[in-house]
């Protein structure tokens, strides 16, 4: 068996095109998952309180936004670090939203990780057609 050394995930930088606000923020690692029923999307953000998390629909952008609060972490010394404190930003752009029940989308935070949900319409949703004898 060979030995291999753990390589830690870079965090990616947002680009200030991304940016909302002045600061740092990073870009969350994020999971999507497709059903029958709805569009589903993990993101990590950990740090993040619920009351500082901003999941906006605009023009089919679809924006996810956590600001975390630096006080928590002044009187740290860390002796090793891969999680860097700061905000986090990330932007999708929707194919179309009329595939989407808009007014359905909802999202939750637990343990660090936001979970959005996009339904879908009904239009969009598959379904089998039936077939008549002629």
């Amino acid at each position: 068996m060979t030995t291999q050394e753990i390589a830690p995930k870079e965090k990616q930088e947002a680009t200030e095109a991304q940016q909302t606000k002045a600061g740092r923020y990073y870009v969350p690692d994020v999971d999507i998952r497709e059903d029958e029923q709805a569009l589903w999307l993990w993101a990590d953000i950990p740090g993040v309180k619920q009351e500082n998390i901003a999941v906006d629909l605009d023009h089919g952008v679809l924006t996810l936004r956590g600001d975390v609060t630096l006080e928590d972490y002044e009187s740290l010394t860390p002796v090793y670090t891969e999680y860097n404190v700061g905000n986090f930003v990330r932007r999708f752009t929707l194919p179309s939203t009329s595939h989407l029940d808009v007014e359905g989308i909802s999202a939750r935070v637990s343990n660090g990780v936001l979970e959005v949900r996009l339904p879908k319409s009904e239009k969009a949703r598959q379904r089998r057609i039936p077939v008549k004898a002629a």
